[in-house]
């Protein structure tokens, strides 16, 4: 038999940089709350909530993940043409096909790179990150575009007292390459499949084309069972993740949880007996669940704001729909 070629890549990979688009509509509780029977108390004690972000025209999957695209190669010093794969989780995208790498790629002059789309609801840029990592270090890409965005007012009913208020909408998006020195951890990621009900849609989209049921379908959410398997199992994964990555939680500068809501990430605060100096990203407050778009907005948040530096120890975990998970400690960009 012939020896095949294979290839090497780097020792280590890192997250040059972070860009992120917040759509420009704010919707308070307030307005939200003319929809579903519900008040701001009761929305901020539930989930911490006090406003968010709604998409309108020219703010689509595509058109976000374009922007916040944008701004991470900028960040990142390198040029469009320098991208070796784009890596865009998501479960909002209208289109089965072609995908919105593809078509991100095109917009901000990646033409090229190979592109796609993968569905990992909230835990997605978790998923992005950890693969980017691994394939870096295969050789097959020098840098990765990993992008995270949603739409998801597109597949939520506004009068859906579980669900209207929680999510919004944004897109987050990282480059990552090479490094002489560690800078992403060891992935720590599953799935639980017995659990498929807990966030799901109330039909398929054949349903509806074929008239089985009346209205487009939407996402529907058993929250208390998402709450308590969150703070039941999460807790897990991010101290299997800092162990991989053989450090304790008093090493950490940063945590910056899936913005699932503020009671959960409370919970997973108590759960790490993090150290009072470790900030830790509320996001959600001002932004909502944006899903697998929600870490890279809290991360750039605070990285802007000066809440993180740059160089940051940070512990990252996604969970949500499936249900799935993956955490990995990173250094900030």
């Amino acid at each position: 038999m012939p020896s095949l070629n294979t290839v090497t890549g780097a020792k280590h990979a890192r997250i040059y940089s972070v860009g992120t688009y917040r759509p420009r509509r704010v919707v308070t509780n307030a307005e939200v709350c003319e929809l579903i029977d519900s008040t701001d108390e009761w929305i901020r004690e539930r989930s911490g909530i006090t406003e968010r972000r709604w998409a309108g025209e020219g703010e689509s999957v595509v058109d976000m993940a374009a922007e916040a695209a944008k701004i991470a190669v900028e960040r990142a010093g390198i040029e469009p043409t320098d991208i070796g794969l784009i890596m865009l989780g998501t479960v909002s995208h209208p289109y089965a096909f072609p995908s919105a790498s593809v078509e991100v790629g095109e917009l901000i002059g990646a033409r090229g790179a190979p592109a796609l789309d993968f569905a990992a609801a909230c835990a997605g840029f978790c998923y992005g990150v950890g693969m980017a990592a691994d394939i870096i270090r295969g050789g097959s890409a020098k840098y990765i575009l990993v992008i995270g965005v949603e739409r998801l007012t597109d597949v939520v009913n506004e009068h859906d007292r579980g669900t209207a208020f929680l999510f919004a909408d944004g897109a987050g998006a990282v480059v990552i390459g090479p490094s002489d020195t560690p800078g992403i951890g060891p992935i720590v990621w599953g799935g639980d499949g017995s659990q498929k009900d807990a966030i799901t849609m109330t039909a398929s989209l054949n349903d509806f084309r074929d008239g089985l049921v009346p209205d487009y379908p939407t996402a529907v959410m058993a929250g208390q069972q998402v709450f308590r398997w969150a703070v039941g199992e999460m807790p897990k994964a991010t101290k299997e993740a800092l162990e991989q990555a053989g450090i304790t939680a008093a090493d950490l500068d940063v945590f910056i949880p899936h913005q699932a809501n503020n009671r959960i990430t409370d919970a997973l605060v108590r759960a790490l007996d993090l150290p009072p100096n470790v900030k830790v990203a509320r996001d959600i407050i001002t932004t909502g669940n944006t899903s697998a778009a929600s870490i890279p907005l809290a991360m750039d948040a605070m990285l802007q704001s000066g809440e993180a530096k740059s160089g940051d120890t940070a512990l990252l975990i996604g969970f949500g729909s499936g249900l799935v998970h993956a955490a990995q400690v990173v250094t900030l960009p």
